[in-house]
């Protein structure tokens, strides 16, 4: 058996140098050729088919040679990897990534700083700290904002619930304690309530559960046929809330629905929450790119009103995963996940000025992800980012005309951001049943998986099923959607004539009749 001595080669460290510089250099050969080569982003394999030979790999056995585990990972995994940088990967918000970022992924794994302390991390600390200091102004909220980076947009809207909630019962607490009278937390939670738009992130439902308010404590506002938020809706529940002697902790808009890309009226959204005094979150995750658009910038007029917004750097900024953050208008409000430890954080060390991130995150151990997005910015400029999400975004306008134009498909509405919702529909002498049509629909998306030669997503809208092209690759061509439609078409044709009955095609005119 492998002894300590034998581990000790595998540590990286100034005499394992060298071979690490070579194992790395190996590993991104692969990869590099591995992409160059790739005509498909995808096989099309099947679990079943997959799932024998990486349950087949016995790990009690290394193999010792890092060749040879390249050569086995090429087999099990990037041979059959879905590669989001092919130009007909169209499917969900994955980014291809930019090569600046991946220099500083590189960087941060091998050098593994923690951020959640000054002393695991020093001048990671202050890199992040400006990066948010960066997108804080970028987004407007003023002087006395502050943020951290999480793991992804999940995570960003569950701490922005937990401030919500906590800054909620703080207030009914004061008010309480002013009429000379107390309540305890747990008589607060049951009467508090998010507001949010019925197409906007499940992890709002989520969040609402984890931190014990359950999912019936979001109640869904009805959008417009854009699928942006109602604002005459939120008003009405607002309304009504305060009737019933319930408290709206938050009310969430989005910047970038992950279904339809809408972005909910933000100044709007924006007055009646200061009205109310209620918090107002923006799930900015898929529509912060265009905080460094050169042209788009606009269109999230109002979200420096927020009084937190979620981003993610790694759906528009084309950083890998994760990279994203939490953003707040008063730092202080982030003081509701501060626990301080004598190991680790301890009070004196916040009243000594030290830099301590994990004050202000949900998380302990979080990797330097912010060095992808510092080098990033540093190495291309923030132009340049919001260039290509303007490429995108520009890209699904001329692919919702090539839909809206064409008789095969109905699509849902026209885009803000880089989403297309649509439905393939048979000629109008063909066959009419939606239930017959939906599973057309489903068989096209999934022959084209199987095929290989592109993804695309699926949703439900309005009890039926629809395709979802994602945009977020500036070199998908307009050539590269046309070609996708007509495979889409030619699938769902197919099932249709296979699964037509003959009643279908001739008497059930003669019985409308």
């Amino acid at each position: 058996m492998p002894g300590a001595a034998d581990g000790r080669a595998h540590l990286f460290n100034g005499r394992t140098a060298e071979r690490y510089r070579r194992s790395v250099t190996d590993g991104v050969g692969l990869v590099a050729a591995t992409v160059a080569r790739a005509e498909r982003p995808f096989t099309g394999i099947t679990p079943a088919e997959l799932a024998p030979e990486i349950s087949g790999i016995d790990l009690e056995r290394p193999l010792g040679d890092p060749d040879a585990a390249l050569k086995e990972l090429e087999s099990v995994y990037l041979k059959d990897a879905v590669y989001f940088h092919h130009p007909r990967y169209l499917a969900h918000l994955n980014c291809p990534v930019v090569i600046p970022a991946l220099l500083g992924e590189a960087v941060l794994s091998a050098v593994n700083s923690s951020l959640d302390t000054w002393d695991q991390s020093a001048g990671g600390t202050l890199i992040e700290r400006r990066l948010i200091d960066w997108t804080a102004e970028r987004i407007g909220l003023g002087e006395a904002a502050d943020g951290i980076f999480t793991s992804g947009g999940t995570q960003s809207n569950l701490q922005a619930m937990l401030l919500a909630r906590d800054e909620a019962c703080t207030l009914v607490e004061k008010e309480a304690s002013a009429a000379g009278e107390t309540i305890a937390k747990s008589a607060i939670l049951p009467r508090l309530r998010i507001l949010t738009s019925q197409v906007s992130h499940f992890s709002i439902q989520k969040a609402a559960a984890i931190l014990g308010l359950g999912y019936e404590a979001v109640i869904p506002v009805p959008c417009d046929q854009d699928r942006r938020m109602r604002t005459v809706s939120l008003a009405h529940e607002l309304d009504r809330c305060c009737r019933e002697g319930l408290i709206v902790m938050a009310v969430v808009a989005t910047a970038g629905t992950t279904d339809f890309g809408s972005i909910d009226p933000l100044p709007e959204i924006a007055e009646l929450c200061a009205r109310h005094g209620t918090w107002l979150h923006v799930d900015a995750a898929y529509g912060c790119g265009l905080l460094a658009s050169p042209t788009r910038r606009h269109l999230l007029d109002g979200i420096e009103r927020a009084d937190s917004v979620t981003v993610d750097y790694h759906k528009s900024f084309f950083q890998p995963v994760s990279c994203s953050a939490l953003l707040v208008r008063d730092r202080a409000t982030l003081s509701h996940a501060t626990y301080h430890a004598d190991y680790l954080n301890p009070e004196r060390s916040a009243r000594n000025l030290i830099p301590n991130q994990v004050d202000k995150s949900i998380q302990t151990t979080r990797r330097f992800d912010a060095l992808k997005l510092w080098l990033t910015l540093r190495i291309m400029g923030a132009d340049a980012v919001g260039a290509l999400f303007d490429e995108v975004v520009e890209r699904a306008a001329e692919a919702w005309t090539l839909l809206d134009t064409d008789p095969r498909y109905e699509v849902v509405t026209e885009p803000q951001l880089s989403t297309l919702v649509f439905r393939y529909v048979p000629p109008s002498d063909g066959p009419c049943d939606p239930d017959l049509v939906d599973r057309a629909n489903l068989h096209a998306r999934d022959a084209l998986a199987a095929s290989g030669a592109a993804v695309v997503a699926g949703t439900v809208v309005d009890g039926r099923h629809h395709l979802k092209f994602t945009l977020l690759n500036p070199e998908t061509s307009l050539g590269d959607i046309a070609y996708v439609l007509d495979l889409l078409a030619e699938h769902a044709g197919q099932y249709l004539a296979l699964h037509i009955e003959p009643e279908l095609s001739g008497p059930r005119h003669s019985r409308a009749s």
